[in-house]
């Protein structure tokens, strides 16, 4: 099988080189600044981890690749401009938005969009940063050099939000895991619950979506959509070109992991559904050390990212799966106190979404 080079060598890459491993794929993951001399990149066929990156020798040198899979799909998809603007064409449900230009545009914006605006850099910002939740007093505020440079968007009022990992074969054919629901803090996750029988409607309209736009852009590999829950169903808030953060439980809770069916996916390998008969549980470890305590817990899969610990930081995951909810929710209650108290409500609200599956 042809090598792997991942553009960007985050915990992604790292995680992709991990699910090569055991299938005999070599996968290399590599900084932007690396020296393409040193790399096998014209045997190679070329993914990322990453959305966006900066012009150096390396990605100058994989811009005329012929086997840079979804090359021109990523620009598209990490301006929030155009990533809208495809979500309209298609018709898929979103929140009402538009480019913020000049701050002259506010009062019309709040008639239009209602009370909460949601302001968001159209090319960088995430986990929270890059964005900016203002009402109409709030909006002086805002950095001058925003303008131009952002969309605004209606701020929903959700009752929950989901994502859905799918990923498309090169002849077109896609599939799904469960809808993951996920707990964002501070506009980070900070807990995913996987249900093996998730709501069938909900499921099927978020399939619906997301194969309609991995169709559009032709793509290849998986993709991830996050959605907020409205009365009237699923509304888009983001989409992903690369494996994600809220798939990170199917390490360990489905029969082969987002990592493993990306690969296959980019090198025409067989993509069969994932199987998945676990409910399952992942809470991200935001800048907090490692403490091998948690390896007490048999349900507790650690995965580390060897990375400095800072705040705010991602450096690592744990994962719980079983087929006893019950059984989870009691590790959940058992890791508690291991865990920074930051952490509890996190824990509460994953076994409440256990609770509300079982009963």
């Amino acid at each position: 099988m042809k090598p792997v080079c991942v553009l960007g060598n985050g915990q992604l890459g790292r995680m992709l080189r991990q699910a090569g491993e055991p299938l005999g794929i070599a996968v290399y993951p590599v900084g932007l600044d690396a020296e393409p001399e040193a790399l096998p990149i014209q045997q190679s066929v070329i993914t990322a981890e990453i959305e966006r990156w900066p012009e150096t020798a390396l990605t100058r040198q994989l811009a005329d690749h012929n086997a840079f899979v979804n090359r021109d799909i990523f620009p598209l998809l990490a301006d929030r401009f155009t990533q809208k603007q495809l979500l309209d064409r298609l018709g898929l449900a979103t929140a009402p938005w538009q480019l913020l230009s000049d701050a002259a545009e506010w009062p019309e914006i709040f008639t239009r969009l209602g009370e909460l605006a949601i302001v968001k850099r159209r090319t960088g910002g995430y986990d929270g940063r890059g964005q900016w939740r203002l009402r109409q007093d709030e909006t002086s505020s805002l950095p001058a050099e925003c303008y131009g440079e952002c969309i605004v968007e209606q701020g929903i009022h959700f009752s929950g939000e989901v994502s859905l990992v799918g990923a498309r074969a090169r002849n077109g054919s896609t599939v799904f895991y469960p809808l993951t629901h996920n707990l964002h803090q501070d506009g980070i996750l900070r807990a995913s619950v996987a249900l093996p029988k998730p709501d069938a409607a909900r499921q099927k309209q978020a399939e619906s979506m997301l194969a309609a736009i991995m169709d559009e852009l032709d793509y290849v590999g998986v993709m991830a959509m996050e959605c907020f829950i409205v009365p009237e169903g699923l509304l888009i808030n983001e989409l992903a070109p690369r494996v994600h953060n809220s798939g990170h439980w199917t390490q360990n809770g489905a029969s082969i992991s987002q990592f493993e069916l990306h690969l296959r996916a980019v090198l025409d390998l067989p993509l069969p559904t994932p199987v998945v008969n676990t409910p399952s549980v992942m809470i991200n470890l935001i800048g907090t050390a490692v403490n091998l305590v948690w390896l007490r817990q048999p349900l507790v899969r650690l995965h580390w990212y060897e990375k400095e610990v800072r705040p705010g930081r991602k450096v690592g995951h744990l994962n719980l799966n079983d087929i006893s909810h019950e059984s989870l929710q009691r590790a959940l209650e058992a890791l508690t106190p291991d865990l920074p108290t930051g952490y509890a409500s996190g824990l509460a609200w994953a076994s409440e979404q256990l609770k509300k599956d079982s009963a």
